[in-house]
């Protein structure tokens, strides 16, 4: 399955646009804490009927060792991090420009790839990267009525330091669902991708919620209460865009699947224009071309 990482991937973007706008609008009907937690609570038990579903057909479900738990939890920690510091941002800045920040994570990806799995990156693949960071900074320092804003001020907004940590979380999170795969000692690439994502999830719904229970009860009622629906589709489309991104990062390296992964930022554009009635600026347009060229790049250079 040389290339399946590459529709797997671009699937799993379009439903993380949906289930980030969703949590979006979520977050002013029972918070932050809320809108986040109910990624996990909802996505656990489908992820879980899913491995079930798989080992009913036959699969043989790989024992996992004490190192597949220590790269779930090293990819599950940062991922709820990351998500929280972009539900954050998405309060600071429009849909786009939040998503935007936490792009960097792509740059980051290949950095830390290259550090702790030593997996490298080809010339062609650096200056795709390169250009897609360009895109990124175009779409980041527009104005929304036009001009730009100085890239020095603009990295130090809140929105800014909130998107890039989501980016940088993001990116450890890729590195530690990767490394928990390819730790099971059998299966092919979509009962390990099962495997780690049932695992992440649960993970993910016991500290978050214990967190909840001790500190935010209120956000707990909510996502569990009244909001359930809204907060149920959350849950769902974030499983199943995760379980494409966890078998997309088994097939093919992070820093290429975070590459190809900015095409999120065109759909994020889309969404702001339909749905949140935000109309880009030229600067933002030419942002999202390159990003765009970047990926062509990346593609033809593997």
């Amino acid at each position: 399955m040389p290339s399946l990482w590459i529709p797997i991937t671009l699937a799993a973007s379009v439903l993380q646009t949906f289930r980030t706008a969703q949590q979006k609008r979520l977050t002013g009907v029972i918070g932050q804490n809320g809108a986040h937690f109910s990624r996990y609570f909802y996505g656990a038990p489908l992820a879980a009927l899913l491995l079930a579903g798989l080992a009913g057909q036959g699969e043989q479900v790989p024992t996992p060792g004490i190192d597949f738990i220590f790269y779930c939890l090293l990819g599950g920690i940062p991922q709820i991090v990351a998500t929280g510091c972009l539900i954050h941002a998405y309060t600071l800045r429009n849909f786009a420009v939040a998503t935007t920040f936490s792009k960097t994570e792509t740059i980051q990806a290949a950095v830390l790839s290259l550090l702790i799995l030593g997996e490298g990156v080809s010339l062609g693949g650096w200056a795709a990267i390169a250009i897609g960071f360009g895109g990124l900074v175009l779409l980041t320092t527009a104005r929304r009525s036009g001009g730009t804003i100085p890239l020095a001020r603009a990295r130090r907004e809140p929105a800014t330091i909130y998107g890039l940590a989501s980016g940088f979380f993001f990116a450890f999170s890729g590195i530690g669902i990767r490394s928990a795969a390819l730790s099971l000692p059998a299966g092919d690439s979509l009962i390990r991708a099962v495997t780690t994502l049932a695992a992440i999830t649960a993970m993910q719904t016991v500290l978050m919620g214990t967190w909840l229970l001790i500190a935010d009860r209120k956000a707990l009622r909510g996502a569990l209460g009244f909001a359930w629906k809204p907060a149920a589709s959350v849950g769902i489309m974030s499983v199943v865009g995760s379980f494409g991104w966890f078998l997309a990062m088994t097939l093919e390296p992070v820093a290429h699947v975070r590459a190809l992964a900015q095409v999120e930022i065109v759909f994020s554009i889309a969404m702001s224009i339909l749905v949140f009635r935000e109309r880009p600026v030229m600067r933002e347009y030419a942002g999202a071309a390159l990003i765009v060229a970047s990926v062509l790049l990346l593609l033809l250079a593997r």
